[in-house]
C-alpha cells in the first residue's frame, strides 16, 4: 500500500497473499528453545511417530501464529507514509488445523476495517488465514489488530 487512503479502499477486501514458508524440525525446535514449551509433540520425531495421531511432529500453535507479523510485512499491507506500528492485539483465534513438520504455509489476509484513532492514528482489524499447502483446512485463522501512526508533515509558518 502506498497511502492511508489506498488501505481504506481495501476494507473487506483481500490485501495480499504471502509465499509459501517451510515449517521444518529446525524451526520447531528452535520456537521451543524461545518458549520453553518442549512437548514431545513438537520436538520428539521418533516419538510422535510412534504415539501421535498425526505420525509426525507438529508445529507449536503459537509458532503458526506468531509468523503473522513477518508474513504482513511481506503482503506490503502498511503505507509507505507510516512511522510506526504495534500490535494492539487479537479479537479471536482459531487453530483450525496442525501443522505437520516439512508442511509450506502462507497467509492470506482481509482488511475488515480501519478506526481513526485520532490525528495521524489508525487501528486496523485484519483477518488472517494461515492456509497450509495441499490441505483443505487452515492452520488458523486470526483477527488481528494493529494500531498505525502516520507520518505527518511539519507545517511551517
Amino acid at each position: 500500500m502506498e497511502t492511508y487512503e489506498e488501505l481504506r479502499e481495501n476494507i473487506g477486501q483481500e490485501l495480499g497473499v504471502s509465499d509459501w514458508v517451510l515449517i521444518d524440525q529446525s524451526r520447531i525446535d528452535a520456537f521451543a528453545d524461545c518458549t520453553g514449551d518442549r512437548q514431545w509433540i513438537h520436538v520428539d520425531p521418533e516419538r510422535a511417530k510412534r504415539r501421535s495421531p498425526f505420525r509426525t511432529t507438529v508445529a507449536h500453535g503459537f509458532l503458526t501464529l506468531s509468523l503473522i507479523g513477518a508474513l504482513v510485512q511481506e503482503i506490503g499491507v502498511v503505507p509507505d507514509n507510516t512511522l510506526a506500528a504495534f500490535n494492539y492485539g487479537l479479537d479471536k483465534v482459531r487453530f483450525v488445523s496442525p501443522v505437520k513438520v516439512g508442511s509450506r504455509v502462507r497467509m492470506r489476509t482481509v482488511l475488515m476495517s480501519m478506526d481513526d484513532k485520532g490525528p495521524g492514528q489508525y487501528l486496523l482489524k485484519a483477518e488472517n488465514t494461515i492456509e497450509i499447502e495441499g490441505e483443505d483446512k487452515p492452520a488458523l485463522v486470526a483477527e488481528t489488530l494493529v494500531m498505525l501512526y502516520e507520518k505527518r508533515k511539519k507545517v511551517t509558518a
